[in-house]
């Protein structure tokens, strides 16, 4: 509690007034507050209080319209507070600062709180923010051990971390991640930078704003049946690395080698995780290190273990043929200031080169901006007001949008480069008509969407051999699309490579040269690089 009140009462005398920057708000509830013209009309006050304020505005809750000081209970002070923070994120801006007393002096009983909220500021677009890919196998740690890192704060055994990144009521109640979630911390004069809690949008913004280098971490799903959705999150964010977990209590699974297969598939610098090592004596956790390390020989891997070479070797010699093993607990924490260490000198990967290009991942509708593409920059840079073409549609036409605001971890930011996971809220569609796997490109340029292309691909697992016919979903950038395979030679064996012919079945899309991809279906998988775009479709 902040002993002095001077703010406070400074807020009292000030009053509300029709031009001020000013509110007072008893309280804010889910049931009344969250419907959609109540929040709506709530933002566009909160507009115009920042407007009035020059891009600060004073939130005073627990007190009435006319000033009196009510106060609230704990429980209802904190849902306030994270509706409050909701109208910020709507408003384009961030809570800045609270202070709180009771609604007598030396009393903590009946809560009174201002808010500082201030328009959001630009992020330094450097190339000091990494992006990392997680991925294992069901209840191997991995969300929580990404909750643990962005916070500093030791898990309850029972994975009580993973509240962070897993934000569905019914993920919850399992124990299950269902869909990609996402975390960030950074690190300022080489020092961590930790949120306090990552579900609250003004915590991630905060860090985002005052970080000198940021990780972010795309969890994605352990569960095998959403492996679907696990190669979503892989293979459609431009990432620098990819983090594979293994629990030490289970060692190495099938979904382990699966996920193995598709972070190797993508070229990508991966490290492995090797998790709950509190559960275990040290001759398990030995026993796991050495079945991970002949996993990786046998797919053509280098294990590097850091706790026997060190976090410099670790950092000099990653790359995709060299993984890094490090141990870890997020119970007692082993483990985390390696991977601090590790993340906060690790350069970035991905370049800037090229024109603006972005396939989108997800998107959804904001109240006062407007329909959103969400995804992750594979080239170049986008600003505010840029002009942009969206597509492919259906009929494979593309249109002509306009950028109205970016935000980066619920931050808005002027520009953003390659890399970074954004949201990009667009003038010139409607939100219904963005579907995944569409394409950002500069109004400029003259794309041309296909339903076939030509390419190089190996069988990684199939219980017979592929035949012309075979239908797989395909998995390239944020596609995620049924097709029709036809094999040069007729047919392919597993562990074969060979030249196919690849015809999406519903839908064209941007499609070039060089793009990888993962193909599924049932037990069968299997990776291939674009050769060369059809104009016909078989």
């Amino acid at each position: 509690m902040s002993p002095d009140r001077a703010v406070l009462r400074k807020a009292l005398d000030h009053g509300e007034q029709e031009g001020g920057h000013v509110e007072f708000k008893e309280r804010l509830s889910r049931d009344v507050h969250l419907s959609g013209d109540r929040f709506e009309s709530l933002a566009a006050q909160l507009r115009h209080r920042l407007l009035s304020g020059d891009g600060r505005a004073l939130y005073v809750v627990g007190v009435t319209d006319n000033g009196r000081l009510s106060g609230l209970e704990p429980a209802a002070f904190a849902e306030t507070m994270d509706i409050l923070s909701l109208l910020a994120t709507e408003a384009d801006a961030a809570i800045d600062d609270v202070q709180t007393w009771g609604v007598d002096e030396g009393r903590d009983e009946g809560l009174i709180g201002v808010a500082n909220i201030v328009s959001g500021d630009d992020v330094p677009t450097d190339d000091s923010h990494i992006l990392v890919g997680t991925a294992g196998h069901v209840d191997h740690g991995k969300s929580t051990l990404v909750g643990t890192l962005v916070t500093g704060e030791s898990d309850n055994g029972e994975g009580g971390t993973r509240r962070f990144l897993d934000v569905r009521p019914h993920e919850m109640e399992r124990g299950l991640s269902a869909d990609l979630s996402y975390g960030v911390y950074g690190f300022a004069d080489g020092e961590p930078c930790r949120v306090s809690d990552p579900t609250r949008k003004a915590d991630r913004a905060a860090i985002v704003a005052e970080a000198e280098k940021l990780v972010s971490f795309v969890d994605t799903v352990g569960h095998e049946p959403w492996l679907r959705t696990t190669i979503r999150g892989l293979v459609g964010q431009k990432l620098d690395y990819g983090l594979l977990t293994v629990a030490a209590d289970d060692g190495p699974t099938k979904t382990t080698l699966e996920h193995l297969g598709v972070l190797l598939a993508m070229e990508l610098p991966t490290m492995v995780a090797i998790t709950k090592v509190d559960l275990v004596a040290a001759d398990r956790v030995d026993e796991v290190e050495a079945s991970v390390a002949e996993l990786l020989r046998d797919v053509g891997q280098t294990p590097l273990p850091i706790d026997r070479y060190g976090v410099d070797a670790a950092i000099a010699e990653i790359d995709d043929t060299v993984v890094p093993i490090v141990r870890t607990s997020a119970v007692t924490k082993r483990g985390m200031d390696v991977l601090d260490g590790v993340f906060e000198r690790l350069p970035k990967t991905v370049t800037d080169d090229g024109d603006f290009r972005m396939y989108v991942d997800r998107s959804y509708q904001v109240t006062g901006v407007g329909a959103v593409a969400s995804g992750t920059i594979r080239a170049g840079s986008v600003s505010e007001g840029d002009r942009l073409k969206l597509g492919p549609f259906a009929d494979g036409t593309f249109r002509d949008v306009e950028v109205r605001s970016i935000e980066m971890h619920y931050h808005r930011v002027e520009t953003a480069r390659a890399g970074r996971i954004v949201g990009i809220a667009l003038k010139g569609v409607r939100e219904s008509e963005i579907k995944r796997g569409m394409a950002l490109l500069p109004a400029d340029s003259d794309p041309v969407p296909t339903r076939s292309f030509d390419a190089e691909v190996m069988v990684l697992n199939h219980p017979t051999r592929i035949r012309t016919g075979y239908e797989p979903v395909v998995h390239l950038e944020t596609i995620g699309e049924a097709a029709t395979f036809y094999p040069h030679g007729g047919k392919l064996l597993p562990g074969d490579r060979g030249e196919v012919t690849v015809e999406f079945k519903f839908t064209p899309y941007l499609v070039e040269p060089g793009q990888r991809f993962v193909f599924r279906e049932g037990e069968s998988k299997g990776v291939g690089t674009v050769r060369r775009v059809r104009d016909e479709v078989i």
